[in-house]
């Protein structure tokens, strides 16, 4: 199979199973973190936890701002196939073509920050470009073959995934808290719920058990579980959230 096509299946598998993609680096986090414990080294001293939740919690102002001024039926959260029915070429994206990508880059990058392993961030870096490198690769096909000249023109000015500012045109939509509200709901309760789960390990082998206190990490976890119950609840029981065209 010729490359273009070997890197298209590739990627449009991956598409699929992208949501998997953060056990592979909490699995992998876990285990460095453990045996960073061990080492003597707290990672949760002092103010290195709440550096790598800002870098985190910058990714998931990147989704919010991504999602929060598109149309509906794009940048989505499907797994099946890939949906698109116009090229988004305002706001983000007049400075970056993936900033979902970019947003998900930046929420895992804080959490393989905080093994405190420089070679585990690193490692995690390599296996992020090559695992979305095909999905982005899948996503730009579907995309040229889909609404061809349009497309292009618009991927031949913007880059792929370094923003580039300069760039910015302003969005021809208003913000919808409420798409954002539906469709990010999962992102701050997994983000503060990964970073409290960390925060257990901490406790358990550094004291020998695990101890529920009334620490940030625990109130913040609790905080955006009760939202992320709320949300889904009017999500699937209202009309609240809906948006005609968002």
């Amino acid at each position: 199979m010729p490359l273009q096509e070997e890197f298209e299946s590739q990627g449009n598998f991956l598409f699929k199973y992208r949501s998997h993609f953060p056990n592979i680096i909490l699995i992998g986090g876990i285990i460095v973190f453990y045996f960073t414990l061990k080492n003597s080294i707290d990672p949760f001293e002092a103010y290195y936890p709440y550096i790598c939740l800002l870098v985190s919690f910058l990714g998931l102002i990147v989704r919010v701002v991504t999602v929060g001024y598109t149309p509906a039926n794009t940048s989505g959260r499907n797994t099946e196939t890939q949906v698109a029915d116009t090229v988004n070429q305002l706001g983000i994206y007049s400075t970056v073509r993936h900033p979902l990508y970019v947003g998900n880059f930046l929420m895992y990058l804080g959490l393989a920050m905080l093994t405190h392993n420089i070679w585990f961030v690193l490692i995690y870096i390599l296996v992020f470009y090559l695992y979305y490198e095909r999905i982005m690769f899948a996503e730009e096909q579907f995309l040229r073959k889909k609404f061809g000249e349009i497309y292009t023109k618009w991927a031949l000015k913007t880059p792929a995934f370094v923003p580039n500012f300069s760039q910015f045109q302003k969005a021809n939509l208003y913000f919808s808290w409420r798409k954002v509200l539906k469709k990010e709901k999962n992102g701050l309760a997994a983000m503060f719920a990964l970073f409290y789960l960390f925060y257990l390990i901490r406790n358990y082998v550094l004291q020998g058990k695990i101890t529920i206190d009334y620490s940030f990490w625990f109130i913040s976890t609790c905080f955006s579980l009760i939202l992320y119950i709320i949300l889904k609840y009017l999500k699937y029981n209202s009309n609240i959230l809906n948006e005609e065209g968002r």
